[in-house]
């Protein structure tokens, strides 16, 4: 999937603009890439298309432990969007990740994630014991 691809699945699923679908897609990898593993970071960011690569690449190694509702501020606030729409993009994201990466990929990331995170990445059917926290 290429560049243009990703946002457009991000803004279809959004009924958005391609503007509001960038911002809400860079700034979701952002704030995914300092919740996981900076290894993982790496590992999906080399899976994503050129023009979004930097945005998932993690700041440093250690992942920081943050709750949805820290996630979805964060969104919020680097998307220039409310909670609401942060949320449904965060989903629109995660929706479009796990068609644009192998099955595996997708699952090493979320696994990453803790379970209040399963809401938004449809990944409780696929819970394999690993936990995120």
């Amino acid at each position: 999937m290429d560049n243009s691809e990703f946002i457009g699945s991000v803004a279809r699923r959004l009924r958005t603009s391609p503007e509001q679908a960038t911002a809400i897609t860079r700034a979701t990898l952002t704030t995914l890439a300092e919740r996981i593993d900076g290894g993982e970071a790496r590992d999906l960011s080399a899976r994503l298309p050129d023009e979004l690569r930097a945005y998932a690449f993690a700041p440093r190694d250690k992942a920081q432990r943050f709750g949805i509702d820290v996630f979805v501020q964060q969104v919020s606030g680097r998307a220039e969007v409310d909670g609401t729409t942060a949320k449904a993009g965060m989903r629109a994201v995660f929706d479009t990740l796990r068609e644009a990466i192998p099955p595996g990929d997708y699952d090493d990331v979320i696994t990453h994630l803790p379970a209040e995170f399963w809401e938004l990445t449809d990944s409780a059917g696929r819970y394999d014991g690993k936990r995120g926290g």
